[in-house]
């Protein structure tokens, strides 16, 4: 039974657990570790109950713990609060790299303590309590990572209070080693950052300064897509970079040869082989679950076409709001400005899809299943 929670960093996801915890499990008190300036802003926002000066006052008579700062600070608090922690507690965190983290929560906890690696998969390009928002993690993959050798029956027994907090945010849980998990996420997160970095300053760095404003100024939603991410400031990155550094230069090496490969075809003037790699690419990329973030169960898919105009989106989701339809998933996949667009919306499964289809139609859209 989890009564009391303390986060300890209320940022953008600690905020968020906060505020998503506070409005679907109201029976608990949630007290937070920050800055003075952030506890008043996170209190302020109904994301915690009380405040407290420090970790160690934090955690006491805590039921749940958890460690919602970046990965070496979070390594520090573990460390911090060990000999603080009440008996038969629970400790968890939710940094972007797990072995690290496992490996400390092992070396440090005493053993009336159970910890259970967490890593939502959900966030922002904006980060602070300012920008915390209690919908953050819905349909989202939320890790769990078990320290070596437990079993994963203690999911149904000691940590299931646990479980069940992360299924109240709405997100999806997933069972995964924190090693593999490490390995897949700088492949699909890291090395994707520091590409969209890499996009950006392709383009920043032309010599000739009306081209580079020319470029910038014609690069289309494609671009736009691609280099989103870059507005990540460097602070969020730098222990995710360091802490999983061996698996970034892994991932790094692949796709330095991937492209070598591409350069090679260009040389060559081998356009069999580069329609091979699109082939290939368009299948890894069809081969995405884009209806089924948690590989839990399927959703299913209903796409819409949409004008450019004021109030469309909020017609189009009002329409099925008004008949109590709700939407799992949203996503904009092709946009034209001045034209309008295709959306992709999710739905628990085909009767509701085929039922939202009737209602979209019927309102003057076009809207079908794939």
């Amino acid at each position: 039974m989890i009564d009391r929670v303390a986060i300890l960093g209320t940022g953008l996801i600690g905020g968020s657990l906060g505020l998503v915890w506070a409005d679907r499990r109201p029976d608990l008190t949630i007290v937070g570790y920050d800055r003075p300036e952030v506890l008043e802003r996170a209190e302020n926002r109904g994301a915690i109950d009380a405040k407290a000066a420090a970790p160690t006052t934090a955690v006491e008579d805590a039921d749940l713990v958890v460690l919602a700062a970046p990965p070496a600070a979070t390594l520090g608090l573990l460390d911090t609060i060990a000999d603080s922690l009440p008996e038969g507690s629970l400790v968890t965190d939710v940094a972007s790299i797990k072995q690290p983290v496992l490996d400390q929560a092992q070396d440090v906890l005493p053993e009336h303590v159970s910890f259970l690696g967490g890593h939502p998969m959900a966030g922002s390009e904006q980060s602070g309590i300012d920008h915390a928002d209690p919908l953050l993690f819905e349909n989202a993959i939320y890790v769990l990572s078990l320290p070596d050798a437990v079993s994963e029956d203690v999911l149904d027994g000691p940590l299931s209070p646990l479980v069940d907090l992360v299924d109240d945010t709405g997100a999806r849980p997933f069972l995964l080693e924190a090693e593999r998990h490490d390995e897949l996420v700088a492949a699909i997160s890291h090395v994707p950052q520091l590409l969209a970095v890499a996009l950006a300053n392709l383009v920043a760095s032309t010599e000739d300064e009306e081209d580079r404003d020319l470029a910038l100024q014609l690069a289309g939603g494609g671009f736009r897509d691609m280099t989103r991410i870059a507005d990540s400031p460097f602070e969020m990155w730098r222990d995710v970079l360091v802490g999983n550094e061996g698996a970034i230069h892994d991932a790094l090496s692949r796709f330095r040869r991937l492209l070598r490969e591409l350069r090679n075809r260009l040389i060559e003037g081998d356009m069999d082989a580069l329609a091979d790699t699109f082939e290939e690419a368009q299948t890894a990329r069809a081969s995405i679950p884009r209806d089924n973030k948690g590989f839990l169960h399927a959703l299913s898919d209903v796409y819409v076409r949409a004008s450019d105009e004021p109030g469309v989106l909020h017609d189009l989701t009002g329409c099925l709001a008004e008949a109590d339809i709700n939407i799992k998933d949203i996503e904009l996949q092709k946009v034209r400005e001045g034209t309008g667009g295709t959306f992709r919306l999710a739905f628990d499964d085909g009767t509701i899809a085929e039922e939202a289809i009737s209602l979209l139609e019927t309102a003057g859209y076009d809207a079908w299943r794939p």
